[in-house]
């Protein structure tokens, strides 16, 4: 009997012992992560009640000493306006005693402002303005940067510095509120484009230019942020858009809503900082196909002071569905090109499955690998087939005799597919240069998936139909067609298609950057510049059916 109980015991507390092994490091674990989720929204809630442009993170790319206790630290948050860091315990008395950048300050006679100087954490191989020897040498809180013009100053040198007056640096014609002269640039990113590279640029523009120029398109629409053009100087103002194609678009409609609200003579010229994939707009005026950070925003910002105007044209695709007499028209506006067919294919079940799970698709290189997967498959099924049997086209109002086609692309620009010059093509038969300011559309066809891609790798021409300022495509009954318009797809049923020129964008080329081949880009930037100079040019006539 008492070797029962004895048994019986042993077994309890076995299984008590078992259960305190298991339940313990979850409990931890629980209780660790209400206190991240405590800590987190406490933080959230500080951050947005602060004046600074606090940002936090678990491990600084550097050495840093916190700007309030001097002490090196690892992780806590930062100023992506003033550049002040603290450790976390320290951020609420930094907001006592710090001030981050003042958007508007006193200025003197000569227009300048005083330095505003904050200590610590200079830049890597940055030197002192007065006796031009490295800063931030020290393995401490140590020196003085100024957070306009970047100005660099041992402690030392500061009381006996020459000129404690700031001229803005560099950038002092970019920087919204520097002066006469001056041509500010308003910065709006897409934090959603390009692997959050959105949010490191939004930073890295907010040290060097004035916060109150640079936008979250997250937070506030293009709209609303591109008001601020009309309480600066009239035909000054540059908006550097940073985003993918379909951003850019978002800030073009935004600023044809200024034109219908009579505000023309504020209209901003438009310049691109591509990030994502594609950006197929960018690359034709010379911005490049995209942005990982491979030359500072400094030289960024040179660019924009060196690019040339050109006007580009703004096309209007609207789409009647048959049958739906009392449904109003979709109408959509056009930069780069409208396609039906197997690329339009791709790009559906694209974003179909990026609608699902976003967090997937964070890499170009898993965007591009999940394209060729859906070209791969459409090649085996060629959903798109018989494409000349369900579509009739006209061009200025002649019909075109379609051949066997899988596929039509009607495009503005030079570049169609991330990279490739479409209308241009390859071999012994080159066309001319596209241009963007001519009002008229190049219209191609492609064979199907295995075309595209051939094409792309320049092993192959499409099948040319010609150039007009009027396109009408009607897709016949009972049948329904993939379709898209820079990069936004959708399925489509019976309707007719009519795109007609809009209007015209001032844009910003920068001529300097090849973008492709070296020959076929030069021959590109003479081109735009000559269009630049006149642009009142006898457009080309139709090309004949290839």
């Amino acid at each position: 009997m008492e070797e029962s109980t004895e048994e019986l015991r042993e077994e309890w507390t076995l299984l008590l012992w078992t259960t305190v092994a298991v339940l313990v490091p979850v409990l931890i674990t629980l209780w660790c992560s209400f206190q991240r989720l405590k800590r987190k929204v406490q933080l959230k809630d500080l951050f947005r009640k602060s004046k600074h442009g606090w940002h936090y993170t678990d491990l600084f790319n550097k050495p840093t000493y916190c700007c309030v206790c001097s002490q090196p630290i690892l992780q806590g948050a930062f100023c992506d306006c003033c550049g002040i860091c603290v450790d976390e315990q320290c951020i609420q008395r930094a907001d006592r005693i710090l001030s981050c950048k003042e958007i508007m300050t006193q200025r003197q006679t000569d227009g300048r402002f005083y330095h505003q100087w904050v200590r610590g954490n200079v830049p890597l191989a940055s030197y002192c303005a007065e006796c031009k020897q490295q800063c931030g040498t020290q393995p401490k809180l140590c020196d003085y940067r100024c957070v306009w013009c970047q100005t660099t100053v041992h402690d030392d040198c500061l009381s006996s510095l020459n000129d404690d007056l700031c001229d803005l640096g560099e950038f002092r014609s970019l920087a919204a509120g520097c002066g006469s002269g001056w041509t500010p640039v308003l910065v709006l990113a897409n934090t959603r484009s390009g692997n959050n590279m959105g949010e490191v640029l939004l930073g890295e523009f907010r040290t060097l230019l004035n916060p109150m120029q640079v936008f979250d398109l997250s937070e506030l629409p293009p709209s609303k942020a591109l008001q601020l053009c009309t309480l600066l100087p009239p035909g000054s103002v540059h908006v550097l858009v940073c985003g993918g194609d379909g951003t850019v678009g978002w800030v073009l409609d935004a600023i044809d809503t200024m034109k219908l609200k009579g505000q023309d003579q504020f209209i901003p010229l438009v310049t691109i900082l591509p990030l994502g994939t594609g950006n197929d707009l960018a690359n034709s005026l010379g911005w490049g196909a995209g942005y990982a950070g491979e030359i500072p925003v400094e030289q960024v910002l040179r660019n924009v002071l060196e690019a040339e105007v050109v006007k580009m044209d703004r096309w209007k695709v609207q789409v009647v569905s048959k049958g739906n007499y009392f449904r109003k028209p979709k109408v959509l506006s056009m930069n780069n090109y409208f396609s039906v067919g197997p690329d339009a294919l791709m790009a559906l079940n694209f974003h179909a499955h990026r609608e699902k799970t976003p967090s997937f698709f964070s890499s170009r290189i898993i965007n591009k690998a999940v394209y060729f997967l859906y070209g791969t498959k459409d090649c085996l099924v060629q959903e798109c087939k018989d494409l000349d049997k369900r579509i009739e086209l006209e061009l200025d109002g002649e019909q075109v005799n379609l051949p066997s086609l899988e596929g039509i692309i009607v495009c503005n620009i030079g570049y169609w597919g991330g990279g490739c010059r479409l209308w241009e093509g390859m071999g012994d038969e080159p066309y001319p240069p596209t241009r963007v300011d001519d009002g008229l559309l190049e219209v191609v066809g492609v064979y199907g998936s295995f075309h595209c891609a051939q094409i792309q790798v320049k092993l192959a021409n499409p099948v040319r139909l010609g150039q007009a300022h009027t396109i009408r495509l009607v897709l016949l009954k009972s049948s329904r067609m993939p379709m898209q318009v820079d990069g936004e797809p959708w399925a489509q049923g019976p309707c007719t298609i009519t795109i007609t020129h809009k209007t015209q964008a001032l844009m910003l080329y920068h001529s300097a950057e090849q973008t492709d081949d070296d020959d076929s880009s030069a021959s590109e930037g003479e081109e735009r510049s000559a269009d630049h100079i006149d642009t009142t040019s006898n457009t080309q006539e139709t090309v004949t059916e290839s």
